[in-house]
């Protein structure tokens, strides 16, 4: 079945920096767009960046923009998160979900996508 795991998570200082990884599994990983998504206790879950299947094409949302980056390798089967000058307000759980990829824009709904990975917890202290 498909599987998506999160790593990379942790602790950090305002400022500082952490990668999250997504490894997949159980499915044709070069057909579907990659995402990002956040929550934070008491909060819906919000997107944070997407990427489409060939990696060619990356969105972000705004709170991140200029922060974060997000990749993929498609010969490993995964998706990437690099962080850099982390905030106390980046605090949440982190996702990664797969979307099968039809000819339409890379989505940032999260209802959109199809598979999600269990989360990894992000925290920034002040």
């Amino acid at each position: 079945q498909v599987q998506l795991v999160e790593s990379g998570g942790g602790l950090v200082q305002a400022g500082g920096s952490l990668r999250l990884s997504c490894a997949a599994s159980g499915l044709t990983f070069s057909g579907y767009n990659m995402g990002w998504f956040r929550q934070a206790p008491r909060t819906e879950r919000e997107f944070v960046a997407a990427i489409s299947r060939s990696g060619t094409r990356t969105y972000y949302a705004d709170s991140v923009k200029g922060r974060f980056t997000i990749c993929r390798d498609n010969t490993k089967n995964g998706a990437y998160l690099q962080m850099n000058s982390l905030k106390p307000e980046d605090t949440a759980v982190y996702y990664c979900a797969a979307d099968f990829a039809g000819m339409g824009p890379v989505a940032r709904s999260r209802y959109e996508y199809d598979y999600w990975g269990q989360g990894t917890q992000v925290t920034v202290s002040s």
